[in-house]
């Protein structure tokens, strides 16, 4: 059941915002939870609300552990660290997050290198991977680290098919390398592919996932995995400056996210395929990424570039990114509403 709109805080501004779904205000319902958190000192693991949310969340996905980190980035560098050693090589599709939006942290962080693999909308298969790692040889890095990302921000919001998941995990058990997942947006493509976050918890050695995207919550993302790489995570976060004290109040949100933001996300995919219906009759659109979920990317031509159709759609009260020279992104979310929606529709047709 979706939450009725009076129950959401939604910004004064006038603009209908495509941006991001990072950009979402806290709902009323969230903020009353957040106001009424019990806190306590996190680095000392006595703040009761960080420890529900990390126990909420490992449970989900079947897992032993989790730690909670103020962002996503934060949470993939931490997981990355724990599985490498400097001079190890890391597999991952070129268009992934943990490669082309995190501050070449894979490098500064870890010390690893990268084998970038030319994947289909950011999804990589078991054949690819296993042709990508490196033979035993003291010329070449160690091969040592998949890093998957579902949905791929990058891909359009692309969902993997599971079994393709099955098979680059088998590929990983064969020959030792570990298995993460960037699940920034994982939630999006549970509801879409009908699978089951314990199906995921049952394949990968670590998740990462986001609160603070579609879920809602203003700040905060979890990594799950086994005790032992959590109490390793935990020293990484020290480390990397990450360990918060009294955060229960941004653990209140996750875990109200948690409990109430999931099943709606569907909402967001069906306003992303009415908005792509609507851009699909205009001559100034070209090849549109096929929408599995909140993420629209399509290709501008003719008449506009993406910089200056973006400009126009601005003038007209609408937020979007030109993420190339050629492509602009909507990204769906909860604050837009279906009125908004359809006002979206309505300024594209008239274009």
């Amino acid at each position: 059941m979706y939450l009725k709109k009076d129950d959401f805080v939604l910004s004064s501004s006038p603009m209908i915002d495509f941006r991001s779904d990072t950009v979402t205000q806290p709902t009323q319902l969230m903020r009353e939870a957040m106001m009424q958190a019990k806190i306590g000192d996190d680095v000392f693991g006595e703040d009761p609300s960080v420890n529900e949310l990390e126990a909420l969340s490992a449970s989900i996905f079947g897992m032993e552990s989790a730690i909670f980190c103020p962002s996503g980035t934060m949470t993939n560098q931490i997981a990355i660290k724990c599985h490498t050693q400097p001079g190890d090589e890391v597999i991952c599709d070129i268009m992934s997050h943990v490669y082309i939006y995190e501050g070449g942290g894979i490098a500064a962080n870890s010390g690893s290198s990268v084998r970038l693999l030319q994947g289909d909308r950011g999804r990589i298969t078991g054949e690819m991977v296993k042709s990508a790692i490196n033979p035993e040889d003291i010329h070449k890095p160690i091969s040592r680290l998949v890093s998957l990302e579902n949905t791929a921000n990058r891909g359009g919001g692309s969902c993997y098919n599971f079994n393709d998941i099955q098979s680059i995990r088998n590929v990983c058990s064969t020959f030792g390398l570990g298995l993460h997942l960037d699940g920034a947006r994982i939630f999006n493509a549970l509801v879409a592919k009908k699978e089951t976050a314990i199906q995921y918890g049952e394949i990968f050695d670590s998740i990462s996932i986001c609160l603070s995207k579609g879920l809602g919550a203003p700040v905060g993302s979890l990594l799950i995995g086994k005790t032992d790489f959590i109490k390793k995570a935990k020293r990484v976060r020290k480390l990397f400056g990450g360990g918060m004290r009294q955060a229960g109040f941004l653990a209140a949100a996750g875990i109200y996210a948690l409990n109430h933001h999931v099943d709606r996300l569907v909402e967001d995919h069906i306003h992303a395929k009415l908005i792509e219906e609507a851009l699909k009759n205009k001559d100034f659109v070209g090849e549109i990424l096929a929408v599995e979920t909140n993420i629209l990317i399509f290709e501008v031509k003719g008449k506009y570039t993406a910089t200056i159709l973006s400009s126009i759609l601005k003038e007209k009260g609408i937020f979007t990114i030109a993420i190339s020279p050629s492509q602009i992104r909507f990204v769906l979310h909860l604050d837009v509403t279906p009125s908004q929606v359809q006002q979206t529709i309505d300024i594209i047709k008239s274009l």
